[in-house]
């Protein structure tokens, strides 16, 4: 079979469950995966003809996509931030949105600063390790209740060349950090279980529960015991970073005001839904 039939394969086979445009994506991913090609070369090379052993990797694929498993957990890879990332079942896929808060962080960071920065709640390690990369006199640290995570998130640092600090820790049961800080992230779980009902099928089979869902009488909780560790821990005028669930940014802010944090900036993401926060706590005049 030629690459042009096995794309008209996938597309029979995918349509009732995917628009075209992302059989269209699925495809062009298999495509530089197993064969090291590009776009274009589906339009410059139709008639070449797969072999067996790649053939049966894109069945494979197919009959993995068929159950809603996700593309990137079939590869076992992704790209944050022009970075490539290991993923498995045991850590969230990184999403654009978080690329942007990644973005907002090194807007605001000295370059050429010795930053002391931590991230809680790591998963593939994707924001410290983007962080690393482009702040190369910072100091990073990683944080995740997840075994399984972690040892992605470690693999993911060797990977892109960084070193990084992890450590797996329950943060609702931790009293204090180990140092002050003077960058505090987070992306916590944050969809409340009311949200389900809007939550795609590939992304609530297949990524880790523990990562993405809170209750929905305390969906705060994380954002509630991570400001109060870095009242103890923010160095004097260290700034907080939040990615935030979108339904619940008055509140989030509320919760910090309530707590003293000042300089409280809500910012929307690209589709326009309120996404990230910035904040500081002890700030100097």
């Amino acid at each position: 079979m030629n690459l042009k039939e096995y794309k008209t394969y996938f597309t029979e086979a995918l349509s009732e469950l995917y628009p075209q445009t992302e059989i269209d994506t699925f495809f062009f991913y298999l495509m530089e995966a197993y064969l090291d090609f590009q776009r274009t070369d589906l339009i410059i090379k139709p008639n070449f003809e797969v072999s067996t052993e790649t053939g049966v990797l894109f069945k494979k694929a197919l009959e993995a996509l068929k159950k809603e498993i996700p593309i990137q957990y079939i590869l076992g890879e992704t790209e944050f931030y022009g970075l490539p990332f290991i993923v498995n079942r045991h850590t969230l896929i990184p999403r654009p949105e978080t690329e942007e808060l990644v973005e907002w962080i090194l807007e605001t960071a000295d370059t050429t600063a010795p930053l002391q920065i931590i991230d809680i709640g790591t998963g593939t390690g994707c924001i410290p390790i983007t962080l690393a990369k482009h702040l190369p006199n910072a100091s990073l640290f990683a944080i995740d209740i997840s075994k399984e995570a972690l040892r992605i998130a470690k693999q993911n640092a060797i990977l892109n060349k960084v070193k990084l600090h992890f450590t797996e820790k329950n943060i609702l049961k931790t009293t204090m950090l180990t140092q002050n800080f003077d960058i505090i992230v987070s992306n916590p779980p944050y969809v409340r279980e009311l949200e389900k009902v809007d939550i795609k099928k590939n992304v609530l089979d297949n990524e880790p529960h523990i990562a993405l869902f809170v209750e929905d009488d305390n969906p705060l909780l994380f954002y509630d015991k991570i400001a109060d560790l870095a009242i103890e821990h923010l160095t004097k005028n260290g700034l907080l970073y939040f990615e935030i669930n979108q339904y619940l940014g008055t509140e989030t802010v509320e919760i910090l005001h309530k707590k003293g944090f000042k300089n409280i900036e809500l910012k929307k993401d690209v589709f326009g839904k309120d996404r990230m926060i910035q904040c500081t706590f002890n700030e100097v005049n």
